[in-house]
């Protein structure tokens, strides 16, 4: 019923034609698809939103189903299982490509070890805690960087992924989450 540019439109269209599926991009102008999806149930709630996307990152995936996607299928799938899964959706069914239904399982097995399903966060790396150590002693990315000997853009990208995996939306909330679980004192 409508095509959209970015998310803010999406939005506005969403609301006037309240469709029954939405396929959504993962990297958009603007907020990205998985900051869209709480913005388009709003303006839609009896849409189902389906992913639409090239990246095969099992955290995108998880990020995306937790934000309240039922669906994630790569751009790389064939036209009919693409029609298909539309149909899926609309009938108020999951749909997935199928790499990305055992990268689903890898990761529902990895937070399942990680602490017996009583957790749904990923897991952080080594690598990670202790940049969200340092973050949350208030290091800007660049004193972070300058620290571990890395580049500022690496930190920035570490950074991103901490949040993600967290289900954490800034800095501040990544400090207190590190404080909440004794990575600071």
């Amino acid at each position: 019923v409508g095509h959209a540019a970015d998310p803010g439109e999406g939005a506005t269209l969403a609301a006037a034609a309240q469709p029954d599926v939405i396929l959504l991009d993962l990297h958009m102008p603007g907020i990205n698809g998985m900051e869209a999806i709480p913005v388009l149930k709003e303006a839609a709630p009896g849409a189902r939103i389906v992913m639409l996307t090239v990246s095969e990152d099992a955290e995108d995936l998880m990020a995306c189903l937790r934000a309240g996607a039922s669906g994630y299928l790569l751009k790389n799938i064939d036209g009919d299982f693409l029609v298909d899964s539309i149909r899926r959706a609309a009938r108020g069914e999951s749909t997935m490509s199928a790499q990305m239904t055992s990268k689903l399982v890898r990761e529902l097995h990895a937070v399942t070890q990680a602490g017996n399903g009583a957790s749904r966060k990923a897991p952080l790396s080594p690598r990670e805690q202790e940049i969200l150590k340092l973050v949350a002693t208030g290091s800007s990315n660049k004193e972070v960087a300058r620290a571990l000997g890395v580049a500022e853009s690496t930190v920035k990208i570490h950074v991103q992924h901490i949040l993600r995996k967290l289900g954490l939306s800034s800095r501040v909330q990544a400090a207190v989450y590190a404080a909440e679980n004794g990575l600071v004192p």
